[in-house]
């Protein structure tokens, strides 16, 4: 044990060089002190380097205190040495709990400064000196066990602070991410990324809001995918979906302002066009559908497809972003019927038709319940005696008072899916009226190719014989040649299993539209009716045609009705040229229902070169 024995001289310079030194010691901490403050605290540093230079300083302190109180141990009366042991006790108390941070530190501290003094008083021969030495050491030792303990605490403190900050990290990136999801959700769409109908139509308000105040256009453009559906059918729903996504992709590089281009369904886009007149709006529309046209590669094969684009513009079509969107989709179904992959801009001319297509549409889904739907029969007359042969249903429609005609009313209907419901009650009614004639009369009705491509026609069409009791030699379906481009073997098939039934099969409007000399080879059909096209021809090129099909028609046996017969003279020619029957104006415009019994009882004039039939309407 080095214990210094100072005279008062000594022990003074000592002293006032132990207070220098320590200044000097203080300085030095300090001033590191305030570089870790000023310099380095809340920045990337060394911190094995900055802990080491901490633990130097505490060390020198703890010496320094341990130096002056072996130098003053000898000359020190009681009081000062008590004084002094409280002192170190103090500051090692303290210790414990300032350096609990770094354990070895903590507990050497306390050591340092205890336990030298300590024992070189229980070296002492002083019993005094001795009891403090024993208080010292004591007090040293549990200083020490309680600075591993607070520095355990510490630890565990700092290590549990360090989790709960990294799963309040985790939780927060979780909260984050679970936000973005909610909002991709909410606002985007899964597929394309592109922004959903929700966000879309909040942002092109804002925007369209902004053209209002500074009085700016606006465009909307509304596109569809050309062939689309074909791709998704065909090869599957994998490459419909590739087409979608990198449709979007040419749609963003186009689009300036993403949050104005939208998937807002299907295969269908939008894209909101601000500060845009419409020659701008009709040349982007073109530079978009020739980028959209270009092939898409999907497991190293190219397709194709294009696009039609609706257009609408603000001011001069609507105010109101609803509005403006279904003005746009308006414009692009017409553009689709009239020419696919181009470009149409909405007109007044065009909103007319549409809204009266639209009032057709609503009309028709309800027309039979309301009983808006009538038929008329035109008689087929027969060529050589002039007798009724059969009647033709003419479907009729008469809504709010205004007779709509069937060229404008069937389209609609065949379109929007409602022909199959109106056929079938078509079918019904005209095997019903037929059965209550007085004599046996043959009813032909038309059919639709939707009507023969539904799986359940043979069902329907058995039903309706059974229910009304009509014949099935009475029943005449006519068809026309266009069932023949869908499923051809299908429809042979069906149109067979009818015929087996005893129904008898016309085909109408022949030579007017699919393939009529191979369907007449592959289809034992019973009769051929002559479009009015030709027979109102008859005096030019229309005859040639016309004893053309006849001709055919005899080498195959089947029987010929000629339509649109509105003269004497055509009637005649056609009589001359081997026409079976003749149907027209010249006989009998369509009678309504209710009139029908009062045709059948009327007499009928011969038709000859001499004599022309009585009209009997």
């Amino acid at each position: 044990m080095l214990v210094f024995a100072f005279d008062n001289t000594n022990l003074v310079t000592f002293k006032h060089t132990w207070w220098w030194v320590m200044l000097a010691v203080v300085c030095v901490r300090l001033l590191d002190s305030l570089w870790w403050r000023t310099k380095q605290k809340g920045q990337k540093y060394n911190g094995h380097r900055a802990t080491l230079r901490f633990v130097t300083g505490t060390f020198v302190t703890a010496a320094m205190w341990c130096i002056y109180c072996l130098g003053v141990y000898a000359t020190a009366d009681t009081v000062e040495l008590a004084s002094t042991i409280i002192i170190v006790a103090a500051m090692a108390g303290g210790a414990a709990s300032v350096l609990a941070a770094h354990k070895k530190t903590a507990m050497a501290y306390s050591v340092i400064l205890l336990v030298p003094f300590s024992i070189g008083l229980l070296l002492s021969d002083d019993d005094y000196r001795q009891v403090l030495g024993v208080l010292g050491l004591s007090f040293g030792l549990v200083m020490s066990i309680s600075a591993k303990k607070a520095a355990d605490f510490t630890t565990q403190a700092i290590r549990l602070k360090n989790e709960n900050a990294s799963l309040v990290q985790h939780m927060e990136a979780q909260v984050e991410k679970r936000t973005r999801k909610i909002y991709e959700l909410s606002n985007l769409d899964p597929l394309t990324g592109l922004f959903n109908r929700t966000a879309f139509l909040n942002h092109l308000k804002v925007s369209l809001q902004e053209c209002v105040e500074q009085h700016q256009p606006m465009a909307l453009l509304f596109i569809d995918l050309d062939g689309f559906k074909k791709i998704n059918d065909t090869i599957g729903h994998d490459a419909g979906d590739q087409i979608l996504t990198q449709t979007a992709l040419r749609l963003k590089e186009h689009c300036n302002d993403h949050q104005l281009l939208c998937r807002w369904g299907g295969d269908e886009f939008l894209i909101a066009l601000p500060n845009t007149q419409q020659a701008s709006a009709v040349a982007q529309s073109k530079a978009l559908i020739d980028y959209i046209s270009e092939a898409y590669t999907y497991d190293n094969a190219q397709l194709s497809l294009g696009a039609t684009i609706g257009i609408s513009l603000y001011p001069q079509h609507a105010s109101d972003e609803l509005k403006l969107i279904q003005l746009a989709d308006m414009a692009m179904y017409y553009q689709k019927k009239r020419a696919i992959s181009t470009s149409g801009v909405f007109s007044k001319e065009l909103g007319s038709k549409l809204t009266r297509e639209q009032f057709l549409k609503d009309g028709l889904a309800r027309a039979i319940e309301n009983k808006e739907l009538s038929l008329s029969f035109q008689p087929i007359m027969a060529s050589d005696n002039s007798e009724i042969c059969a009647f033709e249903a003419l479907l009729r429609w008469q809504k709010e008072g205004e007779h709509i005609s069937p060229v404008e009313f069937i389209p609609i209907a065949e379109q929007h899916g409602f022909i199959r419901k109106i056929g079938t009650w078509v079918l019904n009614k005209a095997c019903f009226v037929a059965a209550s004639w007085p004599k046996p009369i043959a009813v032909s009705v038309n059919v639709s190719v939707s009507q023969l491509q539904s799986d359940d026609f043979i069902t329907i069409v058995e039903e309706a014989l059974l229910t009304s009791g009509l014949p099935a030699d009475l029943l005449h379906l006519e068809i026309t040649e266009s069932v023949f481009s869908f499923d051809k073997d299908i429809m042979i098939s069906r149109i067979r299993i009818l015929q087996s039934r005893g129904i008898k099969v016309s085909i109408d409007d022949f030579g007017t539209e699919y393939s009529s000399l191979s369907v007449m080879q592959d289809l034992a059909v019973n009769t051929v009716k002559i479009d009015r096209s030709f027979v109102s021809r008859l005096d030019s090129s229309g005859l040639a045609i016309v004893q053309a099909v006849i001709n055919i028609a005899h080498a195959f046996d089947y029987l010929v009705v000629a339509e649109g017969v509105e003269t004497r003279e055509q009637a005649l020619a056609l009589q001359k040229l081997g026409v079976h029957f003749s149907q027209g104006f010249y006989f009998s415009k369509p009678i309504p229902e209710h009139k029908v019994l009062q045709f059948i009882k009327k007499p009928c004039a011969k038709l000859t070169d001499d004599n022309a039939i009585l009209t009997k309407v």
